[in-house]
């Protein structure tokens, strides 16, 4: 049996005042993963009126759990940094990953603005403030009636 080896992970970006490019090239794995996780920290921080990052998947090989996990990572820190997330000329492989794992829908859903979204909503539970406690949920069975 013959293996390939792993395709090293190359970032080209390109970036403006409020979007940055990355084009992603090799394997998102194990053993690269975090580059990208790196590369994406660093140009969020570096631009703080960065409001859209595009990820330029076509590229992209192999895209293992860890690969995933940072997707999923990458999601996390653009939506708290106010930020949206293209992945851009998808692989078929990285769409059927995503619809397998039920991702797609998650990473590729528009910013939601919170005065509108459901967490925003009177139903959800106010934020609690420094030193309140919020009563406890009873750890009984549900009642029937």
């Amino acid at each position: 049996m013959t293996t390939t080896p792993p395709s090293p992970l190359r970032l080209t970006t390109v970036d403006t005042a409020d979007t940055v490019r990355i084009e992603v090239h090799g394997d998102l794995d194990y053993d690269n993963a975090d580059h990208l996780l790196h590369a994406v920290t660093t140009k969020i921080a570096q631009h703080p009126r960065l409001r859209d990052l595009h990820l330029h998947c076509a590229g992209l090989d192999v895209v293992d759990s860890m690969g995933l996990s940072i997707l999923l990572m990458i999601h996390r820190k653009t939506s708290a940094a106010v930020v949206r997330l293209h992945l851009d000329d998808r692989t078929a492989k990285l769409d059927r990953l995503l619809r397998l794992t039920g991702t797609l829908d998650h990473l590729t859903a528009p910013l939601t603005d919170t005065a509108n979204s459901p967490l925003g909503s009177s139903t959800a539970e106010p934020p609690m403030t420094s030193g309140e406690a919020r009563p406890a949920r009873p750890t009984g069975p549900d009642r029937t009636t």
